[in-house]
């Protein structure tokens, strides 16, 4: 399947620009080869290609609406590293194991304060047409902590930290929930007052293990943990 992203409107599909030209710069692609359209919110349509000079567009042939998500979906709440490959690293596998949102939160112990967003939310659509996923995860703006707690439900909120002196549950202890959000802190974990903080809002402390993961390695793990558990 070639997927590639767009607008799904009242039976009408428009290929995004960047994708018409990736379609004919860099795919060459021929006029009349089957091609598929996502607009990354459910819905794909599948059709032949259609070329007219430099644009690219598609003869429609179906159109499926409300395709089914993920279940449980899952939100990572992770902060920034000071290498932000490793950010990148942890964004592209995370979506192809089916994520569904995504925040950059800062901590007190956060060193890289400046993140292009913009160019994760590229890279989470490019890993979603490569895993053939036709729901996009969110990615938020960046946030402070302490404001990305007050939009949270505490009910289906974990954290993952590395201070083995306070109580943690293990991860196949969580109930099977439909969502679920997961907090991931920085190199260097978090602070012991966030975590205190964290606690005081009523947010699980939960152990990955008897081994330290980086921050990135953490978030993958959890990503693949959910992606074992989706029906």
């Amino acid at each position: 399947m070639k997927l590639f992203y767009g607008e799904i409107a009242d039976q009408k599909v428009i290929i995004n620009d960047e994708e018409q030209q990736h379609i004919g710069k860099v795919l060459r692609m021929k006029d009349g080869e089957e091609i598929h359209v996502t607009d990354g919110n459910g819905a794909v349509a599948s059709g032949k290609l259609i070329i007219e000079g430099k644009k690219a567009g598609i003869e429609v042939a179906e159109i499926k609406e409300n395709t089914p998500g993920f279940t449980p979906s899952l939100h990572i709440a992770i902060a920034p590293t000071k290498n932000i490959d490793r950010i990148e690293f942890f964004v592209e596998k995370a979506v192809e194991m089916g994520i569904s949102e995504i925040s950059i939160i800062v901590t007190e112990k956060t060193e890289r304060k400046n993140i292009n967003i913009d160019k994760i939310r590229k890279q989470a659509i490019a890993a979603s047409k490569q895993s053939l996923r036709f729901h996009f995860p969110v990615v938020n703006d960046v946030i402070k902590l302490s404001d990305f707690l007050k939009n949270i439900d505490s009910e289906n909120t974990f954290v993952a930290h590395c201070h083995e002196n306070l109580q943690r549950i293990e991860l196949k202890d969580i109930p099977k929930l439909k969502q679920i959000t997961f907090l991931i802190g920085p190199e260097g974990d978090f602070s012991e007052k966030e975590i205190s903080f964290l606690a005081e809002n009523k947010i699980k402390a939960v152990s990955l293990g008897n081994q330290r993961l980086r921050t990135e390695t953490a978030g993958v793990f959890v990503a693949a943990w959910n992606y074992f558990n989706m029906i």
